[in-house]
């Protein structure tokens, strides 16, 4: 994103102001005199975003004056803001209704316009290797992290109860029930309840069915695939222009629901968990990135928009079809686009991956039981597929740890002082998780030797432009 001076002498303003509201809020010891300053310095910062967003005309800067607006309403009216996830809830319908049709249409059209099966056999075992590389090296960051920092160390357990009892009987996950639920046994119900990696797999099949067919025969489906496909971008184009709202409702109720204060509470967990996806990004990403020849700065500002989405709203399916836009707009081809990213939604969890390493061995240490290295090495290698597949539901990999402290017979009640930040933990991974996909198309595409060589589709160009 490219800043004008004009920008930023409205952009620095607003966030100095937002910046010394807060410094006012924290010094101002409660005295109400210091407290409506606070208030008013913040708004004036808020209102200042908001000149930047419209002069701008871009929706990004208007999902970022979002989340900072609806951060706000959630510290200044707690009641109010919890009441506006209705909001938030309306936005994450719209786009799960785009989700399953779009995969669908998308894969199928890349599979059976793209014409070589070979090189889409190619393509996926790449993807693969590329995926198990990279939440590998998640895997390890997370487990160093979390070692180094010991953040669960000393810490004093809720008293147990009968939710403790509930959340105990999670049974452990075997990797045959894993790789059964790969594959639908109904398309339709794979559809309504949003089995992302189901439908993905289903797509694959119909694909290379229809590639089969003699092209008199094929070339009907193919259209119509085709013109869903057109259909669904569009229908994301309209639909984010409700992202704003939808976002700065959901920022809202998060912290009216759970206040700023909870940043103090667990916070040395919180603070390990975001140094270790910076590590990440730092040390794994971006020397991905450079070594595959993605041009770096024009992959941020392409993945910026579709980064915030997930950060605020915790849900990497109300990203997907922004990040296959923006990655189409980047250069990578649909057909690459529409076979990678979901296919990483199920098998390239880069931040989920990480925050489970992470919190087991949190979960360990708070209930002081001790576990080497080699048994700690174990449990990664069952998490690589126990989280498969929970990118595209919020606070899903809560389901996984239940499960992962079933096998290893680790009590549950550590995770009841996760569930008090997981909202916030949640933002980070999720958002690690989108922009982790977005880089893996681009990888792909670099390796096909396929970046950068078609011309954008007009759909898409439309819906990036607004």
């Amino acid at each position: 994103m490219n800043l004008s001076k004009n920008d930023l002498g409205v952009l620095l303003p607003a966030v100095a102001l937002v910046m010394i509201g807060v410094a006012v809020q924290a010094t101002g010891r409660g005295m109400h005199g210091s407290l409506v300053a606070s208030e008013t310095l913040r708004w004036v910062g808020v209102l200042g975003l908001a000149v930047y967003a419209v002069k701008r005309r871009t929706l990004t800067p208007w999902i970022f004056v979002a989340m900072v607006a609806g951060a706000e309403i959630g510290f200044d009216a707690p009641g109010f803001a919890v009441g506006l996830r209705v909001f938030s809830d309306i936005f994450l319908r719209l786009i799960r209704t785009i989700v399953a049709p779009l995969i669908l249409a998308t894969l199928v059209t890349g599979i059976a316009g793209h014409g070589d099966l070979k090189g889409v056999g190619r393509m996926g075992i790449k993807s693969l290797i590329y995926f198990e590389v990279l939440t590998t090296l998640a895997l390890v960051i997370g487990l160093v992290a979390i070692n180094i920092s010991k953040a669960g160390v000393g810490l004093t357990l809720p008293a147990s109860g009968g939710a403790t009892e509930t959340l105990a009987k999670v049974e452990p996950t075997h990797w045959q029930d894993f790789l059964l639920h790969v594959f639908p046994d109904n398309i339709a119900k794979s559809i309504a309840e949003g089995q992302i990696l189901q439908v993905a797999v289903f797509a694959v099949f119909f694909g290379i069915a229809l590639a089969s067919l003699p092209a008199e025969k094929g070339a009907p489906v193919l259209r119509l695939c085709e013109s869903l496909s057109e259909v669904m971008f569009k229908f994301t184009n309209v639909v984010m222009y409700f992202a704003p709202i939808g976002v700065g409702a959901a920022m809202a109720f998060t912290v009216g629901h759970m206040g700023l204060g909870v940043l103090v509470n667990l916070g040395k967990l919180l603070l390990t968990l975001y140094a270790a996806l910076a590590a990440y990004g730092l040390f794994v990403m971006l020397p991905v990135a450079l070594v595959a020849g993605v041009p770096v700065k024009r992959f941020l500002a392409a993945v910026a928009e579709p980064a915030t989405i997930a950060f605020a709203t915790a849900t990497s399916e109300a990203a997907l079809p922004r990040a296959m836009e923006a990655m189409e707009a980047l250069g990578v081809p649909r057909r690459i686009v529409s076979f990678v990213i979901p296919a990483g939604y199920s098998f390239n969890l880069d931040g989920s991956t990480l925050y489970l390493a992470l919190a087991s061995v949190f979960v360990a240490q708070a209930a002081g039981v001790p576990m080497t290295w080699g048994e700690q090495l174990f449990m990664m290698g069952t998490l690589i597929l126990t989280s498969k597949g929970v990118a595209g539901v919020p606070r899903a990999t809560l389901v996984v740890l239940l499960a992962t402290a079933a096998t290893f017979r680790l009590p549950t009640e550590p995770i009841f002082v996760i569930l008090g930040i997981d909202a916030l933990m949640d933002m980070g991974r999720t958002m690690v998780n989108v922009v982790g996909n977005c880089l893996a198309s681009a990888v792909v595409a670099r390796w096909e030797g396929q970046f950068d060589l078609e011309e954008l589709d007009e759909v898409v160009a439309e819906g990036l432009a607004d």
